[in-house]
């Protein structure tokens, strides 16, 4: 049974922990800023403060990605969610593996045989200086918003909660840590760290699933547990049938919708497969994240349907994982535990951090307002730009603390619903600027302009529960989130087809290298890496075969 949590009169916060517990995170602490001070000392003779010079491994690849995706909503949001809404959640993990696939093997190649080093400026290449500008606006914006804003938001309410603090201050500590060794090394000091810190979540998040499943006992209790309000026997279900909170068309029309521009078209996420020293180590940079996706639902999905059987009644789904910690956790594991925390907010802030300053600096600051185009002028630039974004993004995360407790979302479903708003133009944009060469420049800035119109004042209507939206007993008049996505996807896509049939090409686009032309620039895995892309696909079948059969 879990024990009476206590509080510590020094932190005013609802952990118990004991002074190992606090040399533990201590320790954390020390280390993080001794591996980002030594990159940043590596780096200081380096001009190329924005893509590492080119010069990471595949493993330091994959684990950045997986780092940076796996932010403190998947900690505290991931864990919440298994408590309300079961097994289902896992789809946004287990089905990503296809589009990181696309992102190593097919998005890529293009993007490097085009030598580009932001998501603006691929689209300056393909589609000229409207799109370009535009683009580059859309990105500040999803950086600061869904990256640093939403980090520093999940980020702030976790640390408020672990130690009694108010949740600005707990931000802007945060947001110091996280910009500390970010200005000074850059995405070599981003990648290396978050490579330390993802292997850190895997280990403390593992350690807590292990002894969550040895404290509900019985394979059974876990077999037949309800949560929230699914009804039973849909816990363990990963396709849920209509009629449900999550249908599972929902999942298959409207995942990919988000995954396209998260995965493909997204600058931070995409930039750490660029800041690979080659096509090689890009690919296999990716292909190791796919098979690192495997773990999230049983390590940080998995403690918060185990606590539906140890703790049931909780309300608050963003304190699901820390009272799980507090209850099960002995000495120096609840401090690794929370060092756990801070790594995950750590590692997603300061890749979007690094992905703000990369954009503005480049495709903002040197196109209109340097006189001084040296790489040594832009390094300062891009140092003053991380500083600057991290002050706006306290903020953005006040803003998204109003909402969340205003909309009645849990705080997964509100960063997932943020992206499904937020990819249909540009997911749009991107699969028809690559797979067709018939589109043009016009119907893309079209797709982008009025496409961000009409998605974004969607979700601003929703978020605010606008009146239109809703029947007479206030209920909201929208299909789910992903449905909304898939359907302004197809609306978006069929605009930028009927524009472009209308239209023609003009002399400031560029056409993009065939697949064949991509992979002959630079040499990519060959016939082993589609062998083992192959196997993870087979992985991720019988995942999917054993959840629908035996759960």
């Amino acid at each position: 049974m879990p024990r009476t949590p206590i509080t510590l009169a020094f932190t005013g916060g609802e952990l118990d922990m004991g002074p190992l517990d606090v040399a533990v995170f201590a320790g954390y602490v020390v280390t993080l800023l001794a591996i980002g001070g030594f990159v940043s000392y590596r780096q200081r003779g380096s001009d190329d403060l924005f893509l590492g010079g080119r010069s990471m491994g595949w493993g330091n690849v994959g684990l950045s990605i997986f780092g940076t995706n796996i932010g403190p909503n998947f900690l505290i949001a991931t864990c919440g969610a298994g408590y309300t809404t079961g097994m289902v959640t896992a789809n946004y993990e287990w089905m990503a593996w296809i589009f990181l696939f696309l992102l190593g093997m097919v998005f890529v190649p293009f993007y490097l045989s085009t030598k580009i080093s932001t998501m603006p400026e691929f689209l300056r290449k393909r589609f000229g200086d409207n799109c370009y500008t535009f683009m580059t606006v859309y990105s500040l914006f999803g950086t600061v918003v869904l990256w640093i804003g939403g980090t520093l938001f999940a980020g702030g309410s976790l640390l408020a909660q672990l130690l009694g603090w108010e949740e600005l201050t707990s931000i802007v500590v945060l947001a110091v840590l996280a910009t500390s060794f970010t200005v000074a090394g850059g995405l070599a000091a981003v990648m290396v760290t978050d490579s330390f810190q993802s292997i850190l979540m895997i280990a403390g998040a593992g350690t807590l699933s292990c002894i969550a499943l040895a404290e509900v006992g019985s394979f059974a209790a876990l077999q037949n547990v309800q949560v929230g309000d699914v009804p039973r026997g849909l816990t363990w279900k990963l396709f849920q049938p209509s009629g449900s909170a999550t249908p599972w068309y929902a999942f298959v029309l409207g995942y990919p919708v988000l995954s396209l521009w998260f995965w493909c078209s997204d600058q931070t996420i995409v930039q750490r497969a660029l800041g690979a020293r080659d096509l090689r180590n890009s690919q296999a940079g990716t292909l190791f994240c796919g098979f690192l996706k495997i773990l999230p639902p049983f390590i940080f999905l998995l403690p918060g349907i185990c606590a539906a059987v140890l703790m049931p009644g909780i309300k608050d789904d963003k304190r699901v994982f820390l009272q799980m910690v507090d209850a099960y956790l002995g000495p120096g594991l609840k401090g690794l535990i929370v060092a756990v925390l801070v790594a995950a907010v750590v590692s997603t802030l300061n890749s979007g951090l690094n992905s703000f300053s990369t954009v503005y600096t480049l495709d903002v600051h040197q196109r209109w307002f340097a006189r001084d185009r040296s790489e040594r002028h832009a390094k300062t630039v891009g140092r003053i730009t991380t500083l600057l974004a991290g002050v706006m993004a306290v903020g953005i995360a006040m803003y998204l603390k109003r909402t969340q407790e205003s909309g009645g979302l849990n705080l997964f479903d509100l960063f997932q619903s943020i992206i499904s708003y937020m990819a249909p133009p540009v997911s749009a944009v991107f699969v028809l600027g690559v797979f067709w060469k018939r589109a043009t420049a016009t119907a893309a800035l079209a797709t982008l302009v009025l496409g961000t119109a009409l998605s974004l004042g969607l979700g601003i209507a929703s978020f605010n529960n606008a009146t239109f939206l809703l029947d007479a007993d206030g209920e909201s008049l929208l299909p789910h989130f992903l449905l909304q996505s898939f359907g302004l996807f197809c609306m978006l896509l069929a605009l930028m087809v009927v524009v472009s049939l209308a239209t023609e090409h003009r002399e400031t686009e560029s056409e993009l290298p065939t697949m064949r032309e991509a992979y002959q620039a630079e040499r990519g895995l060959g016939a082993v890496g589609w062998a083992l892309w192959g196997a993870l696909a087979v992985v991720m079948a019988g995942l999917y075969l054993f959840f629908h059969w035996v759960m």
